[in-house]
């Protein structure tokens, strides 16, 4: 691994280049290929609840400190205590850590790095889940993308991590609008906040199948690339899958239909213009740790090796990876179009929920006025004092005023998801308009360009 080296001339003058960036920019300082390894686990740590979970990152911790990585993105360290023990673990090989913290229990996002950090920023989907949902818990974990920036030999290498909600019931995804939704917000991030990076890398556990609509809706749109399809050696599970029926920890009934294990876990990437960047080798655990009986998680790890390439192109377009999506855009507009229908039937759903909480809160302030007036009557009455049952009255009121706080809350909870489904389906309105003008004036781009060059009319349009 080459290392980063300046002079103070050097850092004089792009400190006048740009004065008031955060991040002094500093020039390429090596044009050799730099080799960078990233490795990626879901830990499944959540104390007093995940079996063998202390002795587990105890485990990972002693994987972490063997293998020569170059950054390290956990997704379920739910307790901070487990990351300040991994951090002092690990803090002789990887120097640099963040703990991404968010929700009620924390985003479980962590990051290990050889390479100093240069910048660290969080960001909290809008949806994820219900919180009347306890038994799932996605709603208390505070799902999010986590972003750290690192300089390597002077290339720019923005690293992603994140952990989207699970699917519980694939026959009946209730989840699969909000997970559409976040895909959604998470190629938005991505391609808005890594617009002058030279590499950039996703991990993470995406709860979603290398077909599935999220899947094709963030590679398409963001051009970032499966390692696990573009690897030139791979070196794990069969078919690279990540949960699998063979693990202690995993409920394999699930599992049955797809042959007993399903490809969820990601380390996507891409280059740019300026870098080149090719997927080296793959590889994945392998169930059991050795000399253990259980694995280090419910998940398998991921480990891939990257081959970053300095180039000369200078084109704002890499020919193997890169947002040159013309020749998909097509197949972007299909997807899109199927995403904003799944948004449109939970924006349906939402609304239908919305409005039940409603009436039922209304036959809750119903019922509550109906009591107090009863209550009131024997102060209005005449003649010889009547019983009256304040037990029974207590009781009755408590309930219609629970009744009145839940349904106010639930019709608060729905209007948020309304709006934001509202939002998610607009956004993806006017992206749609945008890529059927470009699909009008691509023919004629195509057609312009193979009269000034014959040869070559692969030139491609930038979204």
């Amino acid at each position: 691994m080459t290392f980063l080296q300046t002079t103070s001339s050097e850092i004089v003058s792009s400190t006048k280049t740009n004065c008031n960036h955060p991040i002094r920019p500093i020039a390429m300082t090596t044009s050799a290929p730099i080799r960078f390894r990233v490795f990626s686990l879901n830990c499944w740590g959540i104390r007093y609840l995940s079996k063998n979970c202390k002795e587990r990152f105890v485990l990972i911790g002693d994987l972490l400190s063997q293998e020569q990585l170059d950054i390290v993105l956990l997704q379920e360290v739910w307790c901070e205590k487990d990351f300040l023990f991994l951090k002092k673990k690990l803090s002789s090989v990887y120097p640099y850590s963040h703990y991404f913290k968010s929700g009620f229990i924390g985003s479980g996002l962590a990051v290990f790095s050889r390479h100093r950090i240069h910048d660290a920023f969080l960001y909290r989907y809008s949806l994820n889940g219900y919180p009347y949902m306890a038994q799932h818990g996605d709603w208390f974990g505070g799902k999010a993308v986590g972003k750290v920036l690192l300089n390597i030999s002077g290339l720019k290498v923005h690293v992603f991590v994140t952990h989207l909600h699970a699917e519980y019931c694939r026959e009946k995804d209730s989840y699969l609008p909000h997970r559409v939704v976040q895909v959604w917000e998470l190629q938005q991030f991505i391609r808005h906040t890594s617009a002058g990076a030279d590499v950039v890398i996703l991990g993470g556990d995406l709860n979603m199948h290398p077909d599935d609509l999220g899947t094709r809706l963030l590679r398409n749109y963001t051009g970032l690339q499966d390692s696990f399809s573009e690897t030139a050696n791979f070196d794990g599970c069969e078919e690279g899958h990540t949960h699998i029926s063979e693990n202690p920890f995993t409920n394999t009934d699930g599992l049955v239909p797809f042959g007993g294990g399903v490809r969820i876990d990601y380390i996507l990437f891409k280059g740019s213009g300026e870098v080149d960047v090719s997927c080296e080798s793959l590889s994945t655990t392998k169930g059991p740790v050795p000399g253990h009986p259980f694995p280090y998680s419910d998940h398998e790890a991921l480990t891939a090796e990257f081959l970053f390439t300095p180039t000369t192109k200078g084109n704002g377009c890499s020919e193997r990876q890169s947002g040159c999506v013309s020749d998909k855009l097509p197949e972007l507009v299909n997807t899109v179009n199927e995403a904003r229908t799944e948004v449109k039937v939970g924006l349906h759903c939402a609304e239908r929920m919305r409005h039940t909480a409603a009436r039922t809160g209304i036959m809750g302030l119903v019922l509550l006025v109906l009591e107090l007036a009863i209550a009131a009557v024997p102060l209005f009455a005449l003649g010889t004092e009547q019983p009256f049952p304040k037990a029974s009255f207590y009781l009755l009121g408590a309930l219609c005023f629970a009744v009145l706080l839940s349904t106010l809350m639930l019709y608060v909870f729905y209007s948020m998801e309304v709006k934001a489904l509202q939002g998610s389906e607009d956004q993806m309105r006017l992206a749609l308009s945008s890529f059927q003008e470009q699909l009008k004036e691509y023919p004629k781009v195509l057609s312009s360009d193979h009269l000034r060059n014959p040869l070559d009319s692969k030139d491609s349009v930038h979204l």
